[in-house]
């Protein structure tokens, strides 16, 4: 899990968007961000999670938050899943790792039975001045939003 703690100055991050185009934490300078981890493209919780999150960014927009996704996934990858859930903000594509590893979102995992390394579903609201605001850990895929929108008194 992470290692980060509320009230910490968040990680600088730099790497491409779906487009191939640069994105890092300072083009969200001024800015509140919900920057969330997880897993893989298309795959059940990933989708829940993310389409939770379409589905309530007009409130999260109105609210002045800005949505950026993060996995290990491809900008190709991304391009698709973005297209067929109709996403309407950007994936940052982490094929090596760099920022899912710099906000401790990488470690061994157990299913079934069986560890492996992987992404940890985790999110963290960075507030506009970047500093960590609220980290959550036990991300609820189909309820993430509300699960936000309580912690952030938007409800």
């Amino acid at each position: 899990m992470t290692f980060l703690k509320e009230g910490e100055k968040a990680p600088a991050f730099s790497g491409v968007n779906e487009h191939n185009e640069a994105i890092s934490l300072a083009d969200y300078a001024g800015k509140k961000l919900i920057l969330f981890f997880y897993p893989k493209d298309n795959t059940p919780g990933c989708t829940a999670a993310a389409c939770n999150l379409r589905d309530n960014y007009a409130d999260l927009k109105k609210a002045g938050f800005e949505l950026l996704g993060v996995s290990p996934d491809s900008a190709k990858k991304h391009q698709n899943f973005i297209k067929k859930f109709d996403f309407p903000f950007p994936l940052l594509a982490d094929t090596e790792l760099e920022t899912i590893k710099a906000y401790g979102c990488w470690g061994l995992k157990k299913f079934m039975g069986r560890e492996y390394e992987g992404v940890y579903r985790t999110t963290f609201i960075i507030d506009e001045n970047g500093m960590i605001e609220k980290v959550f850990t036990k991300v609820k895929t189909k309820a993430h939003a509300e699960q936000i929108k309580e912690a952030m008194e938007l409800v």
